[in-house]
């Protein structure tokens, strides 16, 4: 069977750390996998429970961080080194940029037959200064020179990656959307709306806009506060808002909401019944978009994002900027709106025409429900991975019995 080194920077909450683990866990026995991970930064929410959950055994190399860090990130080029001569395997497939780097480097100068990255989002905007950004595409570049295949999760990314930023030719690049266990998002709905609702002093004629994932920068979390005072002073219905996660740029948020005047609490310190709440990080996410009526999204940049997928499946209608591969995985007008990132009056009319309408949030919620079970899963995920990997190993003259 063909030998797969899988490695991945570091294993937080989020997309890329489902579809690492999942195609680790899934593509066995037909696909030998060993999962290679990195050291997370203190201030990152772990997704230990994914290996626990699918009873997995990560090699680790702690020296490989997100952040650059040359003697670090020396070591841990020398370990991956180590871990390829020792497994010898016939694919080293990257996930992220820092991985990307490492493994790719590592992958090449060990003579790797095939050598695969995943592209879960870039860095290419919204997220270093102008010099870095240009590097870091010069990198990517270089890197993609070095990989036998590439894979995106959208085609929006695939066009980016291709037109955009010339990382390498269109037809290098494989699209394989995510894919993620979604039947759990249907069990036992309103038993999680309940205990969801009763634990964050939620009442049920109260209507729930809620936002997931890291407090930082690239999330903007700033659009979601102004889009929330605009809607508090365009609708008369009761409205709460609850963030789901936490970062470094928290105490910027709560300063925010303070200029808006709107209510807040950190409610793992003060449990208190606040127009906006932040819950910090919360690992049952199915309870959680149960338990609120609308999903909003207010990024500079994504890859494919995991919460609008996992929001659609619950049957929740969603507002979103129009940024990564966004339009991808919803239909605008028919699952939720898309907005132009940085619009906070487009945004807030969005969420008011939602709010306004319980009919249009079911009908929103019952079209997108639909359109992610076809799309979305993991086993279609694994079925299209092993068909790519049995194409690039044919296409370096390999055949695995």
């Amino acid at each position: 069977m063909p030998r797969i080194i899988r490695i991945h920077n570091r294993l937080i909450i989020g997309g890329p750390a489902i579809n690492v683990t999942y195609l680790s866990k899934y593509m066995e026995p037909e696909f030998e996998t060993t999962l290679v991970i990195g050291g997370k930064d203190d201030h990152e929410q772990g997704a230990d429970y994914l290996l626990r959950d699918l009873a997995l055994r990560p090699v680790v190399v702690e020296e490989m961080k997100r952040k650059i860090f040359p003697l670090q990130d020396g070591i841990a080029y020398r370990k991956i080194k180590e871990i390829i001569h020792e497994y010898k395997p016939d694919i080293v497939h990257t996930h992220a940029a820092k991985s990307g780097i490492i493994g790719r480097l590592a992958a090449d100068a060990c003579k790797v037959p095939v050598i695969v990255h995943t592209f879960h989002g870039h860095v290419f905007h919204s997220y270093f200064n102008k010099f870095t950004t240009k590097t870091f595409i010069q990198i990517e570049r270089y890197l993609a020179k070095k990989s036998t295949g590439i894979v995106a999760i959208s085609e929006s990314q695939r066009n980016e990656l291709a037109d955009v930023y010339k990382i390498c030719p269109k037809e290098k690049i494989e699209i394989i959307p995510l894919g993620l266990d979604l039947d759990k998002f249907s069990v036992k709905p309103e038993m999680k709306r309940s205990d969801f609702r009763s634990q964050y002093q939620i009442d049920d004629d109260e209507i729930a806009i809620g936002i997931i994932g890291r407090i930082v920068p690239v999330k903007n979390h700033e659009l979601f506060v102004a889009a929330a005072k605009k809607l508090l002073d365009k609708t008369q219905k009761k409205i709460r808002f609850i963030i789901v996660g936490d970062g470094d740029m928290r105490e910027s948020m709560e300063q925010h909401f303070a200029a808006a005047s709107i209510d807040y609490a950190y409610y793992p310190e003060d449990t208190r019944k606040a127009t906006a709440i932040c819950t910090s990080w919360l690992t049952e996410i199915d309870k959680v978009l149960t338990g609120i009526d609308i999903v909003a999204l207010t990024s500079h940049n994504e890859g494919t994002p995991v919460s609008l997928i996992e929001a659609q499946a619950t049957g929740k209608p969603i507002v979103s900027t129009n940024v990564g591969g966004v339009s991808d995985i919803m239909i605008n007008g028919e699952a939720g709106y898309i907005t132009e990132p940085g619009n906070a009056e487009e945004f807030s009319e969005a969420l008011l025409k939602l709010v306004e309408d319980e009919n249009l949030r079911t009908s929103f919620g019952n079209f997108g429900k639909e359109y992610v079970q076809s799309k979305f899963s993991y086993q279609r995920l694994v079925k299209d991975m092993g068909a790519y990997y049995y194409k690039l190993l044919e296409s370096k003259g390999i055949k695995i019995k």
